[in-house]
């Protein structure tokens, strides 16, 4: 996981003349807060694939969980590349943010068991899960669990000033 804060920089080319870079810790606070993100993934045969989800910040990395037989999982076993995007879907309010990174699957249970307790923390009891073979359990299904650290995001700051901060680890 990202250790240290990313290079910042702002791209004038799809910036306000003026408009300065979105500190990583704003996009921190965005990645920890919202509820929903848009993940994108490529099928075997190399077609796009986006679906809704929730997914939590911690350590570091954003953290969603998928059945094991479900498109995304299945996408995911061929090419673990992602791109997850949270924002508005209004065009002049709003920050919104890209990330950019490779899924890695969660199997130890000490730190599943602190990822179900932030997920239920912050999406209600609903999202309670159960911890058990390396994944989350709820009912009777069962999700294997992805951590995706950045390797690039980009933050889309919407209104006067617009702004385009790209942000790049490693």
């Amino acid at each position: 996981m990202p250790s240290e804060d990313p290079r910042t920089e702002i791209d004038a080319r799809y910036s306000t003349e003026g408009a300065a870079a979105i500190p990583w810790d704003r996009a921190v606070d965005v990645l920890a807060t919202a509820e929903l993100f848009w993940i994108s993934t490529v099928r075997p045969d190399a077609r796009p694939h986006v679906t809704p989800l929730p997914a939590v910040w911690r350590d570091g990395a954003l953290h969603f969980a998928t059945g094991p037989d479900e498109r995304k999982a299945r996408n995911l076993r061929a090419n673990p590349e992602v791109v997850l995007t949270t924002g508005t879907n209004l065009w002049d309010k709003g920050f919104d943010l890209v990330v950019e990174g490779t899924a890695v699957r969660v199997t130890d249970e000490d730190r599943l068991r602190a990822l179900a307790t932030a997920w239920e923390d912050k999406y209600g009891s609903f999202w309670h899960y159960d911890v058990r073979d390396g994944c989350f359990h709820h009912g009777a299904g069962h999700a294997h669990v992805f951590a995706v650290a950045p390797r690039t995001a980009f933050g889309f700051g919407k209104g006067e000033p617009f702004s385009q901060t790209r942000y790049r680890f490693g």
